[in-house]
């Protein structure tokens, strides 16, 4: 009998261990390009929600839009898509993940097109509501794609880090960008532009995405929950955004929000008494979800307004142009993709989530207490550029805690649901954040538009910035879990 010599045995042994360590590595990397896929989309719908708002003056000029029109073509998308968010993930559990973001990134594009050769001003809201519609089906899907693509490894912590610090960059560098297309390309560019990056997302999520299954079957559709939760939410962030101008004590604001109390809480009563809700109650009685949430309401609060708020400090006092404005404050998408990329998962991983985000949500308040140093002579180093890291890299830090806090613990059939919720949380805190803090500004200010008056009413706002991330770190301390996660039970790579 021949026997094999060594070189054979060993090409014969080793064969397939190099076939199991290849297909290993390229299921890796699928799995890291599908991410990157998700959180391209992420930051340009974060983006798109800042981006038009730098917009607004020549295209108001050109469409012959008032103030209030212009108001609109931003409450359209918000109240839109704060409405749907739930409604959007649940649809994402039923339908399938794959399907509901690509058919929200094809909506997404067409509608984007049709807004960038609009003539009117009705058409350009009507294409605001409809992003926003095609936004509340793709975020939650999104996440709950990143979810299941990192289920039980370990890198879900870095994933879940960068995917949330992407929202945060798109947010800041929207309005660099804004500022960028309109001086260069005109108002309409900021439209335009997502028509070919939706149809190649869509395109590209055809072959790269995974096609998940809920483990669940579908056994009815809680028509009444959608109604009643899309109702509540979109009239309380209709309140919300409306109550700077209409004023907290008027009957709008007052009305508005009344009603949205009534259908928010026949929701709940909806919800509890339905055999399969939209929204399972039992959900809430998860602690670090509870903790998760309620961390990412304040830190949305607190945080989100005080971009807009440098936009107006920089461009009404210091007299900045748009393009201006957004690149002194670029350091803060920059501190948070740094921070989120190579330090934000690896400290959750070791430390866990307590830790991670109190060290967090240190950094921020921090920032945003320095923010209380601004002046009319607008030193930048101090001023802006020292709290803009600070709360870049404390941000960088809590996100990926915040976020695997609020969605660790959904199981396969509730992934979409459980993101629709994070993502409604964070919406409604962006709206209570901006209404409040720039209701604080004008008050303080007196309605005056002298730079100290001003000054006076962004110094104020800041101070209730610094005040709401305070009250996020005493969350995070008494409502996360000490006990760092444990580690994952399945490891597999496969997309």
């Amino acid at each position: 009998m021949k026997v094999p010599s060594s070189g054979s045995v060993h090409s014969h042994t080793s064969w397939p261990l190099l076939q199991i360590v290849s297909f290993r590595k390229l299921a890796v990397m699928n799995r890291w390009a599908a991410f990157s896929l998700l959180a391209t989309t992420q930051f340009v719908l974060i983006l798109d929600s800042t981006i038009v708002s730098i917009a607004m003056p020549p295209m108001g000029r050109e469409l012959g839009m008032t103030a209030q029109d212009l108001s609109w073509t931003t409450t359209a998308y918000a109240l839109v898509f704060g409405g749907l968010l739930l409604l959007g993930g649940r649809l994402s559990d039923y339908v399938g993940r794959r399907r509901i973001f690509i058919a929200g990134m094809v909506l997404f594009a067409l509608v984007s097109l049709v807004g960038g050769v609009a003539s009117s001003g009705g058409v350009l809201i009507a294409v605001r509501a409809a992003q926003g519609l095609a936004g509340a089906l793709v975020a939650p899907a999104g996440m709950s794609l990143v979810m299941e693509l990192f289920k039980g490894d370990p890198a879900l912590n870095k994933a879940m880090g960068l995917w949330g610090a992407v929202g945060g960059m798109g947010a800041s560098v929207g309005t660099v960008l804004g500022g960028l297309l309109t001086d260069w390309f005109g108002w309409r560019s900021v439209f335009l532009v997502n028509t070919p990056i939706g149809l190649a997302v869509a395109g590209l999520a055809i072959v790269l995405l995974p096609a998940v299954r809920t483990a669940e079957p579908v056994r009815g559709f809680d028509l009444a929950g959608a109604i009643t939760s899309t109702a509540g939410l979109g009239l309380l962030i209709y309140a919300l955004t409306g109550a700077t101008e209409a004023g907290w004590a008027s009957a709008r604001t007052l009305g508005l929000g009344a009603v949205a109390i009534v259908l928010i809480v026949a929701f709940l009563v909806i919800e509890r008494r339905s055999a399969n809700p939209l929204v399972p109650l039992n959900v809430f009685r998860r602690r670090t979800l509870r903790a998760g949430n309620a961390v990412m309401f304040l830190v949305a609060a607190a945080m989100q307004p005080v971009a807009f708020l440098l936009a107006l400090y920089t461009q009404i006092v210091l007299g900045y142009s748009p393009t201006q404005s957004g690149l002194a404050t670029v350091a803060i998408p920059v501190t948070i993709a740094l921070t989120a990329s190579f330090l934000g998962g690896r400290m959750l991983t070791r430390y866990g989530l307590r830790t991670t985000a109190a060290a967090g949500l240190v950094f921020i308040t921090s920032g945003a207490a320095l923010y209380l140093r601004i002046d009319v002579r607008g030193d930048y180093v101090l001023g802006l550029l020292g709290p803009e890291v600070l709360t870049g890299f404390g941000f960088g830090l809590l996100v990926g805690a915040a976020t695997v806090a609020a969605t660790s613990e959904a199981s396969p059939s509730e992934s979409g649901m459980v993101s629709g919720l994070f993502n409604v949380t964070t919406q409604v805190g962006i709206s209570v954040g901006i209404a409040g803090l720039v209701t604080v500004a004008a008050a303080v200010s007196g309605g005056s538009a002298a730079p100290e008056a001003l000054v006076s009413g962004y110094r104020a706002a800041f101070l209730g910035s610094t005040v709401l991330s305070a009250f996020a770190l005493v969350a995070a301390l008494a409502l996360l879990p000490r006990r760092k996660e444990p580690a994952p039970e399945d490891l597999s790579v496969t997309v």
